[in-house]
């Protein structure tokens, strides 16, 4: 990373171990703790109660034991002292007249602190209240541990002078109770929660594990790292696996695949920390505790290459789910229009075809709507209006599409219109300029209008997130419908749901067409085409590729990214499909024209929302109209310089 970007290198471990052997288990971590930093990681939580083991059962009354965790903690202290990395450990500690279950938090050989259990499992296969005392029977604030006096407390954070990060505590069981510890500890600052666990294996347990670290993530906004026991742990009763999880915000980004003994990820403290701010009902119900914070000096990742993955489609599904998802959003559509249909008592949609891909997933949503309604599908007005630059593949693809579905079609050529239109207003027909273009968007909106009113129906908008996001629309044209089932939804998704529901939900000759229609250059089709009769005018060609503006729409809304942030994530995204400077380029271009058409988007027409970003001036998104955009394309400047 040239920058850090507020990332930071995390992992979990699960070292060798000998049971009730102190000595080996520290050479165990400090060598997997060696290996961690030749990888840059700056933070590392072990497991549960690793230095000594945590199946150690009645030896952890033997003073004995105990003694030797400690002096191999000393050991461990002394061995990574000069290593730029907080690690976390488990190990019992003696206070109070009692033995603690705790984490050892250290860093350039000094103990920042030790966090005793909280919760103490006595159920099933565990027996812990037979050795382990819980924090709330704690009474000293500091306890002595090698020859440090550090402080010992369960409400603890740790919070880094060089960057956002402040990480809280939990501890196996701590997770498994109905409000873990976390959830207090990220309302009070907490970014990075570490889990030192010991959680055995069982048939769906891993499973269980995995969703417990995915929620509370999500729940409180936060990056999590679990690490339990390995399968080195004493076998007498049970098995462990060394199962390790990093999550973040509800996102597992590693698992198990232990190499050398850890797994690693960069978390994105800017993106955790936008999110809080931005939920304002997070902080809602802060319950009053008393904290302790510790400051040390780790500072993020820098010169080093991100890992994790960077999605160059973040709107695309690509989990296994994606067909549900796909056609959950689909749904949504058809449900929005449905609704709104049946409250204004009318069974007929107009919808204007063009053999675009926009149109085309108007008109499958508008059909799922006429279904919901129990309405005959010929209460569709599809309505194809060719125009100057509309090409054969387009008018042929929308006849196909019309008349395979069964809708009710109408062909209305608009020329003769904008010609006189053109001569009305003294406009030369050879200027190609903005004029004509719109002339033709605007004849087409007054059709799809008159002929509403002639049926007694509604107008389908088509346009989509990433038009409006672009302000690629003409004010009271194509901009304006009754409703917009396509405003939620991005190029790149309208894209991937008409091939989905060509592979999926279509055969014959729809399958055939909607299979062109993806493959179709992106067009307004407002200029006449080339003398074979091709497209001439291409939309990525004026606003830049849709992939990219989708990239940046999403990082810019979605995680509050400014623009060095989206040019450096969108380099890794995009290494091999476009350059830097056409990166650059085309981040400029966004920002300028997403600040200068937000006018459109201040009189948009209602549409359901389908994901997490949305543009309407009701719902998500308020922005002024006049709102400047020189501090954002200064900041694009400055990356270069």
């Amino acid at each position: 990373m040239d920058k850090n970007f507020d990332f930071m290198r995390v992992a979990a471990a699960v070292p060798s171990l000998k049971v009730a052997n102190p000595d080996y288990n520290v050479k165990e971590i400090a060598e997997v703790t060696a290996r961690a930093a030749e990888e840059d990681v700056r933070v590392l939580v072990f497991p549960e109660l690793c230095i000594g083991g945590y199946t150690c059962q009645d030896l952890f009354n033997q003073k004995t034991l105990i003694d030797e965790c400690e002096a191999a903690l000393s050991h461990l202290l002394e061995e990574t002292k000069y290593l730029n990395m907080l690690v976390a450990v488990g190990m019992p500690v003696r206070a109070d007249n009692q033995l603690f279950n705790c984490a050892v938090v250290f860093k350039d050989g000094k103990i920042l602190g030790v966090i005793p259990k909280t919760y103490i499992p006595n159920y099933n296969e565990f027996y812990e209240k037979r050795w382990f005392a819980s924090s709330s029977y704690r009474i000293s604030d500091t306890i002595s541990l090698c020859e440090q006096e550090v402080i010992f407390n369960e409400n603890l954070l740790f919070k880094d002078n060089l960057s956002p990060l402040c990480i809280g505590f939990d501890i196996c069981e701590d997770l498994w109770v109905n409000i873990p510890p976390s959830s207090y500890h990220t309302i009070y600052g907490a970014n990075l929660i570490l889990n030192l666990s010991a959680s055995n294996e069982a048939v769906g347990k891993a499973d269980y594990r995995r969703d417990l670290v995915k929620i509370q993530s999500a729940k409180c906004i936060t990056s999590y790292v679990y690490s339990s026991s390995g399968e080195e742990e004493s076998t007498t009763d049970l098995v462990f696996s060394g199962h390790c999880l990093i999550a973040e915000n509800g996102k597992i980004l590693e698992e198990d695949n232990l190499n050398n003994g850890f797994i690693y990820s960069d978390i994105d403290l800017e993106k955790i920390n936008n999110e809080k701010t931005k939920l304002n009902s997070y902080m809602s119900n802060v319950e009053k505790r008393s904290y302790k914070y510790v400051n040390f000096n780790l500072g993020s990742n820098e010169n080093v290459e991100l890992e994790r993955f960077v999605d160059p489609r973040p709107f695309v599904p690509s989990c296994e789910d994606k067909d549900r998802i796909l056609s959950n959003i689909l749904d949504f559509q058809s449900t929005g229009l449905y609704q709104r249909m049946k409250k204004i008592n009318t069974q007929k949609a107009v919808v204007g075809i063009s053999g675009g891909l926009d149109s085309t997933l108007a008109l499958l949503a508008t059909v799922e709507a006429l279904i919901k309604l129990n309405a005959p599908l010929d209460n569709i007005i599809a309505v194809t209006m060719p125009g100057f630059g509309t090409t054969d593949r387009t008018y042929n693809n929308a006849l196909v599409l019309m008349k395979e579905l069964g809708v009710t079609v109408r062909e209305i050529s608009i020329k003769e219109a904008c010609l006189q239109h053109f001569k009305d207003i003294g406009h030369d027909a050879d200027n190609h300029d903005i004029t004509y273009e719109n002339v033709q968007a605007r004849e087409r909106t007054q059709i799809l209008m008159d002929i509403a009113n002639q049926t007694g129906g509604i107008v389908v908008g088509t346009g989509d997130l990433s038009e409006l996001a672009l302000g690629w629309c003409t004010y009271n044209g194509d901009h304006m419908s009754m409703y917009g089932v396509n405003s939620g939804v991005p190029k790149t998704l309208v894209k991937y749901i008409v091939k989905w529901y060509a592979d999926f939900k279509a055969t014959g000759a729809i399958q055939k067409s909607l299979i062109d229609i993806y493959n179709t250059p992106v067009s307004p089709e407002l200029l006449p085409p080339d003398k074979d009769g091709n497209i001439r005018q291409f939309t990525e060609n004026s606003v830049g590729s849709y992939e990219l503006n989708d990239f940046f729409l999403y990082n810019m809304l979605r995680n509050g990214y400014g623009p060095e942030k989206i040019y450096y994530l969108a380099k890794i995204a995009f290494e091999d499909e476009y350059s830097e400077d056409v990166i650059l380029e085309t981040l400029k271009k966004f920002y300028k024209r997403f600040f200068t058409q937000q006018f459109k988007r201040s009189c948009m027409p209602d549409g359901v929302k389908v994901g997490s970003v949305s543009l309407s001036p009701r719902g998500d998104w308020k922005m002024p109209s006049d709102a400047s955009f020189d501090l954002w394309i200064k900041k694009c400047e400055n990356i270069k310089k």
